[in-house]
């Protein structure tokens, strides 16, 4: 069912120059939330030419193409992931920055249910939580 992300742009009708394609198989390669300074490194090891102000046009034109999603997580970076992945929630530890995707059907059956109790259809919804690591002892 999901595209690549090519494939997307392709479907979008948006002009794919090299240095496009490039970034747009960083982001496709991608295991984490980077920003355009992580991509702007992965992408450049792998074509020199590119600039980060192309990489700031590519990721901006993307979003607004709906084919990547951004995400503040109250660092100051705004983050990326491809807008078509399955649902999922995330854990910002606020220590290392890191973040963990998960889902959780008791959260996601919580969510339905204070919606409804409130008299709305629940259509969508992004959760975040931040934490740090405890301690064991």
């Amino acid at each position: 069912m999901a595209k690549t992300i090519l494939e997307r742009c392709e479907s979008h009708g948006l002009r794919m120059t090299d240095q496009r394609r490039t970034i747009a198989r960083v982001l496709e390669a991608a295991e984490d939330h980077p920003d355009v300074e992580e991509l702007y490194a992965r992408s450049s090891a792998e074509d020199p030419r590119i600039s980060i102000a192309t990489v700031y046009r590519t990721v901006k034109l993307f979003e607004e193409s709906g084919i990547l999603e951004k995400h503040e997580f109250g660092d100051g970076r705004a983050r990326y992931e491809t807008a078509d992945r399955d649902h999922h929630d995330h854990l910002i530890d606020m220590h290392s920055g890191e973040v963990i995707e998960f889902v959780d059907p008791e959260i996601e059956e919580l969510q339905e249910r204070i919606a409804a109790r409130l008299g709305y259809e629940l259509k969508g919804h992004r959760l975040e939580l931040y934490g740090v690591p405890v301690r064991r002892r």
